[in-house]
């Protein structure tokens, strides 16, 4: 079996003035979480003061059993029932692993694509970057007169490769192959 860790990105929106009792609450809930086998790690993305008030937390496990047997828990359950009164929403949540992040669909009732088609199209979006992108990344770099080292010149090509990939190339070509994709 595959073990390509997963991810879950929880969503709590909470109530005008409760900010304290949820940082309370994720002090009570944090390290029950991180007691369960397989975890990883967890962050928290906190509200800007007095204009936001959602909260982000990615939690990451090793396998995508084991974030699932984190979040159907008990223990999970009754501190959502908990934290309840100061949530202004649903506990919303999305779970995913490995790469499947890029393939995310608009409608959330379709599948996610089977492993292999996922394999090809990465690939076959990477390759042609992967050619491309140091063409245009080392004149520059030469430009800016950063000194000629393989770790900085891989820095930033892979940085505009997964910059490209994410934002710009992945979203419209799985579009584009989304029939095919999804069949």
């Amino acid at each position: 079996m595959e073990n390509q860790g997963a991810s879950v990105v929880i969503n709590h929106h909470i109530v005008n003035g409760k900010q304290q009792q949820y940082e309370d609450w994720l002090n009570e809930i944090g390290p029950i979480c991180r007691s369960f086998t397989g975890f990883i790690d967890w962050q928290i993305i906190r509200p800007i003061p007095n204009l936001t008030f959602n909260y982000t937390i990615i939690i990451r496990f090793d396998t995508i059993e084991n974030l699932r047997n984190w979040m159907e828990s008990n223990e999970r359950k009754i501190l959502i029932e908990k934290a309840r009164p100061i949530f202004s929403g649903d506990d919303k949540y999305l779970i995913r692993s490995g790469l499947e992040f890029l393939f995310d669909s608009e409608n959330e009732n379709k599948k996610i694509p089977p492993r292999w088609k996922q394999y090809l199209v990465t690939w076959s979006a990477i390759y042609p970057l992967s050619l491309l992108i140091p063409l245009i990344v080392l004149p520059v770099l030469k430009i800016l007169h950063f000194p000629e080292n393989r770790f900085i010149s891989s820095f930033f090509v892979s940085g505009c490769v997964v910059f490209i990939m994410v934002f710009l190339l992945m979203p419209n070509y799985t579009k584009l192959i989304k029939k095919w994709l999804y069949k």
